[in-house]
């Protein structure tokens, strides 16, 4: 489950995202070719944890609505998971696209969190 990292406090969701699991990638060769130190690697996964969460909710700007049916719903250890079928999206400039299954994974802000 995802939890914030007891130093910072930044939820490692995007590490799942094909930017995080290109770094994870890399890492990993970094650390099988003996280029970095698994330790190092860690620091570098906990800076993106940070970094990825500072950029999404300071510089991204953009909006959309949904519409669907909510299928499932769960709150466990703080965070909310929400299973929606048939959804349709509108985004800031009207366009719209739909999605079978989408599920959504809601984690306490940082800024809430203290």
């Amino acid at each position: 489950m995802a939890q914030p990292t007891s130093q910072q406090g930044y939820y490692e969701l995007y590490r799942g995202t094909s930017i995080g699991l290109a770094l994870a990638d890399t890492l990993d060769d970094l650390i099988s070719s003996r280029r970095i130190e698994p330790q190092l690697a860690m620091r570098i996964m906990a800076n993106f944890d940070q970094a990825i969460a500072t950029v999404l909710g300071d510089k991204v700007k953009a909006r959309m609505s949904f519409k669907g049916h909510l299928d499932v719903y769960r709150f466990c250890d703080e965070v909310w998971t929400f299973v929606i079928k048939d959804v349709k999206f509108k985004m800031d400039n009207s366009q719209q696209i739909e999605a079978e299954k989408v599920k959504i994974v809601a984690c306490q802000s940082k800024d809430k969190a203290a």
